[in-house]
C-alpha cells in the first residue's frame, strides 16, 4: 500500500529542469518493488537512496518535498523490518502462500457475525478466544498431545481408525 501511495505522489510530480521526472521516478518505484518482493533489502535501500535523490533535484517543488519525505520515512520502515522481508519470489516458484489475508478475513466475518448483539446465539469475547485456542490446536495438531498432558488416561484415535469408521 505505501509503494501504491508514493507512486501516485510520483506522478504529481513535475520538473522544468528534468521533463520526465515522472516516468524516472515510476521506473525506480517499479524497481523498489521488485527489489522488494524478492527479498533484495539491499538493493531496495540503493533504490530509495536514488529516489531521494531524484525528488531532491534543484528546482524542488511542494509535491517533491512530499514525496521525499513519504520516501524517508518508507526507507527507515524497510531498515527497521529488514529482517523480517520474505522473498516472495522464491515463495510463490515453491508454491508457498504468500499472503493469508483471505483467511483473516474469513476468520473477521466469523467473529464479528457471531459476537453482534441481535444474533440468538452470541459469543462472548472469552468463548470466541477459547475455541480459537481449540481451532488452532486442531490445525497444528497439538489437541491430542494437550488432551493427554490433561488427561493422561485419553487415547487419541489412530488416523486409520478414523478411515475405517469413514468408509
Amino acid at each position: 500500500m505505501r509503494l501504491t501511495v508514493l507512486n501516485q505522489m510520483a506522478k504529481s510530480v513535475r520538473s522544468r529542469d528534468i521533463p520526465n521526472l515522472t516516468t524516472e521516478l515510476g521506473q525506480e518505484l517499479e524497481r523498489l518493488k521488485w527489489y522488494l518482493w524478492h527479498g533484495n533489502v539491499f538493493l531496495a535501500l540503493q533504490t530509495i537512496t536514488y529516489l531521494q535523490l531524484d525528488a531532491d533535484s534543484v528546482d524542488v517543488s511542494p509535491e517533491q518535498r512530499k514525496l521525499s519525505k513519504a520516501v524517508a520515512e518508507f526507507g527507515g520502515y524497510i531498515r527497521a523490518n529488514a529482517t523480517w522481508i520474505p522473498n516472495y519470489g522464491e515463495r510463490y516458484r515453491c508454491g508457498e502462500a504468500i499472503s493469508s489475508a483471505f483467511v483473516e478475513s474469513t476468520v473477521n466475518q466469523i467473529v464479528s457475525k457471531r459476537m453482534v448483539k441481535k444474533q440468538q446465539m452470541r459469543w462472548t469475547p472469552k468463548g470466541a478466544h477459547l475455541l480459537l485456542q481449540v481451532r488452532t490446536r486442531v490445525l497444528n495438531d497439538d489437541l491430542a498431545t494437550e488432551f493427554q498432558r490433561w488427561y493422561p488416561a485419553f487415547v487419541a484415535p489412530s488416523p486409520s481408525t478414523n478411515t475405517e469408521r469413514a468408509a
